[in-house]
């Protein structure tokens, strides 16, 4: 016997105008994040292939509680909120799929500075930039330079830049003597 979810959705705003985090009572995809910046990305997410199908959907983000929905230019989040809330509360409440998942084997030898940077994105940064409806990830480190990728709300924010110069730069530099400079991915 199934008992049927009750999914509450709301909406929260993101320090990217195009950008809006919309926040659910359930897990939907925990400890991982997931970023697509257009349809031909999602094909291995049933959920954000629906969500694209909304004329006005540029860009989903996925993680853990939440999804940030990046929407065109030329609508307005007081026109569009309501009818994504509505959508995901209900795909969420049939337990559709939200993504495929495809088996991936990694096995990097990390030394102990990349351990050390891994470990403060995780512990100060990540938090924050997830408040916000975006991600940060590692990518790599090397000749001294920190390469992060920035998804969700994050990507093509006007106020990322000055958080990976200004907070994420000055964070490592201070705590990794290593580390000479922060860049974030272009995607």
């Amino acid at each position: 016997m199934t008992t049927e979810r009750q999914i509450t959705v709301y909406a929260e705003s993101t320090p990217n105008p195009n950008s809006m985090k919309f926040v659910m009572n359930c897990m939907i995809l925990p400890n991982e994040s997931i970023d697509f910046r257009n349809a031909s990305e999602a094909e291995n997410s049933p959920f954000a292939v629906e969500l694209f199908k909304f004329s006005y959907v540029n860009g989903v983000f996925i993680m853990n509680n939440f999804v940030s929905i990046t929407k065109t230019e030329d609508v307005e989040w007081l026109e569009v909120s309501s009818e994504l809330r509505e959508f995901i509360k209900n795909y969420v409440e049939s337990e559709k799929t939200i993504i495929e998942k495809k088996q991936e084997l990694t096995s990097e030898e990390e030394n102990e500075i990349i351990l050390k940077i891994k470990k403060l994105l995780d512990d100060h940064v990540k938090p924050a930039v997830e408040m916000d409806g975006g991600a940060i990830d590692f990518v790599d480190f090397s000749d001294g330079i920190v390469t992060v990728s920035m998804k969700g709300s994050c990507s093509g924010c006007p106020s990322s830049t000055l958080t990976l110069k200004a907070g994420i730069e000055n964070l490592l530099k201070r705590m990794v003597p290593e580390v000479q400079a922060v860049e974030a991915e272009m995607g």
